[in-house]
């Protein structure tokens, strides 16, 4: 009988240990945290290029910068979920996270995303001075502009939202070169307009959740024409920003361009479709599928620069 008994446990631990790193990484929002390193190591790369540089020789400075851009991106994330508690229940896209079940308690979703904050700044600051300094300054835009202040009060919160998410290739490009430069504006432009018409997108999807959660999203206040306009308005806007990097070479700029103009035509396509929802999760596939293909380039295009 005990020996049944411990096999039963034995079958029991698995799923629940699957399931509470499935909760973990919820909480600190790990998809977000993986697209961000994809900038951050973009931002990074560039400088090594840009720098003549060779990353062989400094495998520390990518070690202490990836590491602690993941933390204090995790953490961040879990700040967020924390400060949300009350409004991610009524959502169907956040009912499930951990904060709202009950699997974490706020002492504990407190604890660790103050632990990652703190732990993942001391490691950008052993890559460098002005690393760890961008790295405040992310925490500070997406936790208390975004999260604290924005979000819940002005239908702009996206955009205020769009600086945090433009550090992480900053922090990359400043562990490596502090002075930054063309490169560095290069990239936080470009990752700064191509987050409105990403995150609009989304909102149109679950307009009717933001309405309930009161969270004075775009499409919930102006309407779906406004919202298209402004998504059209910051893809034109993301157009020059690639010939911010010539040292690239034409491969990239026409590779960069195609992009965008094939982002425009389906933006354009929005004021005559007869299905806005279809429309809005095309363009929200079409921008993650934008923003991957761009960064890869960078990293590529910069190696044979």
């Amino acid at each position: 009988m005990s020996n049944g008994r411990t096999l039963a446990a034995t079958r029991n631990t698995g799923p629940e240990t699957t399931s509470v790193v499935k909760d973990f990484l919820a909480l600190i929002k790990i998809g977000i945290v993986n697209s961000n390193l994809v900038t951050t190591f973009t931002g990074m790369w560039l400088a090594f290029q840009f720098t003549s540089r060779h990353f062989l020789q400094e495998l520390d400075v990518i070690f202490y910068t990836m590491l602690g851009a993941a933390l204090i991106i995790g953490g961040s994330g879990a700040m967020n979920n924390f400060i949300d508690q009350d409004i991610d229940p009524i959502m169907k896209r956040t009912k499930a996270r951990p904060t709202v079940t009950g699997r974490f308690k706020p002492n504990f979703v407190l604890t660790i995303a103050l632990s990652f904050l703190i732990v993942g700044e001391i490691l950008l600051f052993a890559a460098s001075f002005a690393a760890g300094m961008w790295g405040l300054a992310g925490i500070f835009a997406y936790v208390v502009l975004y999260s604290m202040w924005s979000k819940r009060k002005h239908v702009s919160n996206t955009v205020v939202g769009s600086i945090s998410g433009a550090i992480p290739p900053v922090i990359g490009f400043a562990a490596v070169e502090p002075a930054l430069g063309l490169g560095a504006l290069a990239l936080f432009l470009i990752m700064f307009a191509w987050q409105p018409p990403h995150f609009y997108a989304l909102a149109m999807k679950r307009t009717e959740e933001y309405r309930a959660a009161k969270i004075p999203m775009l499409p919930v206040v102006k309407g779906f024409k406004r919202t298209k306009y402004s998504m059209l308005f910051w893809i034109l806007l993301l157009l020059p920003l690639p010939f911010l990097l010539p040292e690239l070479g034409l491969g990239f700029l026409t590779l960069a361009t195609a992009l965008n103009l094939g982002w425009l035509i389906l933006a354009l396509k929005g004021f005559t479709t007869k299905d806005d929802m279809k429309w809005a999760n095309k363009m929200f596939i079409y921008s993650l599928n934008h923003m991957t293909i761009l960064f890869v380039a960078i990293i590529i295009f910069a190696l044979f620069s």
